[in-house]
């Protein structure tokens, strides 16, 4: 899987340095951890699906998933996130180039135009975009709208990806943020993925929204 050149990672040599460290911690930890795949999509089929995906997890649930990245959703794939624009997201997105995942900027609240401008850009040139729906500052398990309207503009099905620990710490932060204990076994799912029509009216377009949402709530 190929890092996307689309964005170059920007930020002070703090919060590289952060990231850096972000990203050794998740991968030793991994080391400690039992994965159990399921795939209900396809992506990581011998032949997977052909076209660019977009696939969507919880905020609070990103913390184990870039170090099995290139062996599960991420196989043979080109993938970037979405991170925000603030330093922590300068952060994150020098820890997930760490996994060769590549980054767009952006989030709901800070330059989110040229975020849902280059997720378009990213699937069109072929790469897969990875979100956090409810990121980056909440509400928790809302399901924010860009979501659907990137996956009816540029076709790209939605795979929601279920995370589920056997024992964990949860931090007090905006969303709970989970951290699975070393030699737990951590549950991940690939679900079916959700074709969004790029003709829906305002009701058929919410309930596209909520469908996703409790999908991934019942998920947890």
């Amino acid at each position: 899987m190929a890092c996307s050149k689309i964005t170059e990672i920007r930020g002070n040599r703090r919060s590289r340095m952060l990231g850096f460290l972000a990203g050794i911690t998740m991968k030793l930890w991994s080391f400690t951890l039992r994965y159990r795949i399921t795939d209900l999509s396809g992506i990581a089929k011998p032949v997977p699906i052909a076209t660019p995906v977009i696939f969507a997890l919880w905020h609070n649930r990103i913390f184990t998933m870039p170090p099995i990245w290139r062996k599960t959703g991420g196989k043979n794939r080109s993938t970037v996130v979405l991170t925000s624009a603030s330093k922590d997201g300068s952060t994150l997105a020098t820890a997930m180039a760490m996994f060769g995942l590549g980054a767009i900027r952006g989030s709901s609240s800070r330059r989110a135009v040229a975020a849902l401008i280059g997720m378009k850009k990213a699937i069109l040139a072929g790469h897969d975009v990875c979100v956090t729906p409810d990121g980056p500052k909440g509400p928790r398990y809302i399901v924010q709208p860009g979501l659907i309207k990137i996956s009816q503009a540029t076709s790209a099905a939605i795979i929601p990806i279920h995370i589920q620990y056997s024992s964990a710490w949860q931090l007090k932060t905006w969303d709970q943020f989970v951290i699975p204990k070393p030699f737990s076994t951590v549950k991940v799912t690939f679900d079916q993925p959700q074709i969004i029509s790029k003709n829906l009216s305002p009701e058929d377009f919410e309930t596209e929204r909520v469908n996703l949402q409790n999908r991934l709530l019942n998920g947890l």
